[in-house]
């Protein structure tokens, strides 16, 4: 997420924000005995388990950025080990500590194939200060593998840890209960206590997270926000290996195909015409015409295809018309990753209102100008090979990542997510997968759940995540809304980006709801200045509702309402 400062210096904002949400507390210095330097080198325990404090050292008062408060940075490493080929694992982990703190912790997301520490400093809003200009204790984490000195070009780079059983199932989900744990020993050792309230942020792989703890360590977090989550990451990644499959049909032969052959099977051009007939079939159905839609569920594919069938060319190609081949092969994108006998492998999507934009094509089928490959190739690849099948696959040169896409069986190939080896006990599914609905103890222990995610995200499905929801919903007897919401995004791609009001604070809407109760219903975004319309703001609603339009400035989150 984006990190865009707000005015007013820090001690006001962190007045307002604690007078506002009703969370002020004495802030808890440090522990006596556990001035910050002391911790190097010391052993923290707790019950069964140890992590080593590789280094701490204070940092003073915007040394770490403007706004950064003075506080303790720690290292922190657990768990070594050595590996399936020798190597040396770990879960290493990166803690800043406040010097006043307000008794609250954030445990900061990843993403990706992780492999990095992150930087500890708990960016949890696209529109406001950080989790450590708040008083909040933050930490991140590597997932149990080091990108510096894991990765293996022999086995895929920085994806070699998907051949090591215990690294794949620490990247799934078992680093993430050690790490909680962790920094919540740290915490009792330099503050003297527990944390009153503690959250988790993370979009992506770091939605996945949320999601595991939420499903199977659900006593972590007090409140969890879950962006995008790659709760399906195992069938996602088959699902980008359909794409791939699609896309390339319309670049040539298959055993000449370059990976810059991708890039040339849309112009800008091409897709600036399917954005066009998506805002023509779906613009208008919230009571306003303004190059959004809001109304996601009633932009169907009859209503997009007949706009698209009817830019049909009829003779050469040219700007102003779409070849029947890409329509049809949008039209095979848009359905979803399936079998040969038709049974659905990953959801289906809605169709993307920013498909012309950087943001979604350079997922499908890279820049346009060829210079930046496809991301579902050169990152979805080695990850189906190496962390979401069984057993993994070693790809070798880069030419290969497109090989193993374009001859991916989605009959054969897909049933390795699912399969176990008597190296790999339990399956990649089993291990990255958090797609359950049983979220009965995270509800009975009065956890609180919230997922925004963009209509146009190319990775992963929104038409996944309200399913996923729906059915939740229906096992809960129609009460889900009472501890989770889900956040549909018009116009946003991956974690942000694309023609959309994606600048939003969904961290002080789950901390109010934590804290105060204060379920949210709706939660104002504003557009970047890289969109059509600067400023703009929208609300966004909670699902199933959505912004409708009910009268004046058309540019103002005020002339909307959420409504069924």
């Amino acid at each position: 997420m984006l990190y865009r400062k707000t005015p007013g210096s820090f001690a006001t904002i962190l007045t307002l924000v604690a007078v506002c949400l009703g969370v002020f507390n004495a802030p808890h210095a440090l522990a006596q005995d556990a001035s910050c330097a002391s911790l190097t080198g010391r052993t923290i325990a707790w019950t069964g388990y140890s992590a080593r404090i590789v280094s701490a050292a204070p940092v003073a008062d915007g040394a770490a950025g403007a706004g950064i408060p003075a506080h303790c940075e720690i290292s922190g490493i657990m768990h070594e080990r050595k590996g399936q080929f020798g190597q040396s694992y770990a879960i290493r982990f990166h803690m800043r500590l406040p010097e006043n703190w307000n008794a609250r912790m954030v445990f900061q997301g990843g993403g990706g194939s992780n492999g990095d520490v992150g930087d500890a400093l708990g960016r949890v809003s696209s529109a406001g200060p950080v989790a450590l200009a708040l008083g909040y204790a933050v930490i991140s984490q590597d997932s149990g593998h080091d990108n510096a000195t894991n990765s293996d070009p022999a086995h895929n780079g920085a994806l070699a840890f998907g051949f090591d059983p215990q690294a794949r199932a620490d990247y799934g989900h078992a680093s993430l209960k050690a790490a909680a744990e962790a920094a919540k020993a740290v915490l009792r050792t330099v503050y003297g206590r527990e944390p009153k309230y503690s959250y988790f942020v993370g979009c992506s792989k770091g939605g996945q997270e949320g999601m595991v703890f939420a499903q199977l360590y659900p006593d972590m977090f007090d409140g969890i926000i879950a962006s995008a989550p790659g709760f399906a990451l195992p069938r996602a990644a088959v699902a980008e290996a359909w794409d791939t499959q699609a896309f390339a049909s319309l670049a040539g032969p298959r055993e000449s195909l370059k990976i810059a052959d991708l890039a040339k099977t849309f112009s800008t051009t091409d897709f600036d015409l399917v954005r066009g007939v998506i805002l023509e079939a779906c613009d208008g159905s919230d009571g306003l015409q303004d190059g959004m839609v809001a109304s996601i569920w009633t932009c169907t594919d009859a209503r997009v295809l007949s706009g698209l069938q009817a830019l049909v060319c009829t003779a050469a190609k040219t700007d102003a018309c779409l070849m029947a081949g890409q329509v049809a092969v949008l039209r095979r994108v848009m359905a979803g990753a399936m079998t040969s006998g038709g049974a659905p492998i990953y959801s289906g999507w809605f169709w993307p209102s920013s498909i012309n934009t950087p943001d979604w094509r350079i997922w499908k089928i890279g820049s346009a100008d060829g210079q930046v490959p496809p991301l579902n190739v050169l990152l979805g690849g080695p990850a189906l090979a190496s962390a979401f099948t069984s057993p993994p696959t070693a790809l070798g040169a880069p030419d290969a990542l497109l090989a193993y896409r374009l001859n991916f069986d989605f009959d054969r190939d897909t049933k390795k997510i699912y399969t176990t080896t008597d190296l790999f006990p339990r399956s990649a599914w089993t291990d990255v997968g958090a797609r359950s609905t049983d979220l009965s103890a995270f509800k009975a222990r009065g956890g609180r759940l919230i997922v925004p995610h963009g209509e146009s995200d190319p990775v992963f499905s929104l038409k996944d995540t309200l399913d996923w929801f729906d059915t939740l919903n229906q096992e809960v007897g129609g009460h889900a809304a009472d501890f989770v919401r889900v956040f549909p995004v018009p116009g946003m791609c991956h974690c942000g980006g694309g023609t959309a009001t994606d600048r939003y604070d969904m961290f002080s809407a789950l901390v109010a709801w934590v804290e105060q109760g204060r379920a949210p219903d709706t939660v104002i975004a504003a557009a970047g200045p890289n969109t059509p319309w600067p400023g703009r703001t929208r609300p966004l609603c909670a699902y199933p509702r959505s912004a409708k339009y009910i009268g004046g400035d058309p540019e103002s989150a005020s002339s909307f309402e959420c409504a069924a």
